[in-house]
């Protein structure tokens, strides 16, 4: 099989040979032509049972179309699973996992934190029929229920970057269906369902997009998830728009190259911020492995680090509005540096206990150059503190 730099470049773009074009056809259509009356209802019902189609038509966007599904067999391969099905922002996706849950009868899910904001609130307001058991990894077992139908795992966690060994929670949580976010470290890094588990999940807006200019969610799965959730996306409309998709799928041939150059210039920035005497820590994987996952479970320690201030929210708050050349913005995983203050912003609607540290920031590296970066953070680091001596 061949490796996954040069799958990155390819997956999806098989038939483009065959087609007689270099770049994969967009296809815009909101409706297609039905043969007859009797196939078209066959066609739609295959489709809105959350199959494949089967050769009579299309039938209708909400259903299915030819952009999207190559920007999710792409990702598919990626991943090393079966399928996947591609949302309109990566909340859409999550949504339909706990939809499909809760349709199950198995509305129960264990959750393990640090988790993004919008999904740990989302899980806490129990709004789609849901309810969840907060869990330390080493506790998932106690926590599993006969009506749990999910459990959920983000390793690298968001904001603190901490590691969830993923084969241990699968072991841990028996039959039931173990979801993880891997957002931050992407299909180059790592491969959940390679440690067990049954669904990967993406905010495609982030790495795989890589320029912050698209917006999407995606989920691979096995055959049986794959059904499940483009059932639920045909009735719900969660389908992400085929001119989104083109461009994640475009996003992801340089996915590698920007993932591994991102990182590396992590890794710098990391060490640089170690030792300075305004900063109380520093998390990063490539700092701290405890659990010795980097090289086993991922292949690095990505490209996005967190550090707490000397001064508490205050600090924080001057050091964000004090960066010239890094950009003060939510999200992460694009070609610009970002930072951002998670206590304030995507982690807001967190309960109290699960806050993120009000001096905490977390910076998502780009492909500046290390020392122009480092620049940046020391003279931001430097406002409103007295002069040495």
């Amino acid at each position: 099989m061949t490796q996954l730099d040069t799958r990155s470049v390819h997956a999806g773009r098989d038939d483009l040979t065959a087609l007689g074009v270099h770049v994969p056809p967009i296809d815009l259509s909101t409706t297609y032509p039905l043969p007859d009356v009797g196939t078209g209802g066959t066609s739609y019902d295959e489709l809105a049972q959350g199959n494949g189609p089967d050769g009579g038509s299309l039938v209708y966007q909400r259903l299915w179309n030819p952009t999207v599904a190559r920007f999710e067999d792409a990702l598919a391969e990626l991943e090393h699973t079966e399928g996947a099905v591609a949302f309109g922002s990566g909340m859409a996706a999550l949504t339909a996992c706990l939809l499909a849950a809760v349709a199950a009868g198995r509305p129960h899910v264990v959750a393990v934190r640090p988790l993004y904001g919008g999904t740990d609130h989302l899980l806490s307001t129990g709004l789609l029929g849901t309810t969840v058991s907060w869990a330390e990894a080493a506790d998932v077992a106690s926590a599993v229920r006969a009506d749990t139908g999910l459990v959920i795992v983000e390793t690298p966690a968001n904001p603190t970057l901490d590691l969830v060994d993923i084969a241990a929670v699968v072991a841990a949580a028996g039959d039931v269906p173990v979801l993880v976010d891997n957002t931050f470290a992407t299909p180059v890094l790592q491969q959940p369902v390679r440690h067990g588990a049954s669904l990967v999940l993406h905010s495609a807006t982030k790495y795989l997009g890589g320029h912050g200019d698209v917006m999407g969610g995606v989920v691979a799965a096995g055959v049986e998830w794959v059904g499940r959730l483009r059932q639920i996306r045909a009735v719900t409309g969660g389908l992400l728009h085929p001119l989104a998709a083109y461009e994640l799928h475009r996003g992801l041939q340089t996915l590698p190259v920007r993932v591994r150059a991102q990182q590396a210039t992590a890794i710098k920035v990391a060490d640089w911020l170690s030792a300075q005497p305004t900063i109380e820590q520093v998390y990063y994987p490539g700092l701290s492995d405890q659990q010795a996952l980097i090289g086993r479970q991922q292949a690095g320690p990505g490209a996005v680090l967190a550090f707490t201030v000397t001064g508490g929210y205050p600090a924080a708050a001057r050091v964000a509005a004090s960066l010239r050349l890094i950009t003060h913005a939510v999200s992460l995983g694009g070609v610009d540096t970002l930072i951002q203050h998670p206590a304030a912003l995507t982690h807001r609607l967190v309960a109290p206990e699960a806050k993120p540290s009000e001096g905490l920031l977390r910076l998502s590296l780009g492909l500046e150059d290390p020392e122009d970066l480092i620049a940046d953070l020391q003279q931001a680091l430097t406002q409103g503190q007295p002069p040495v001596g």
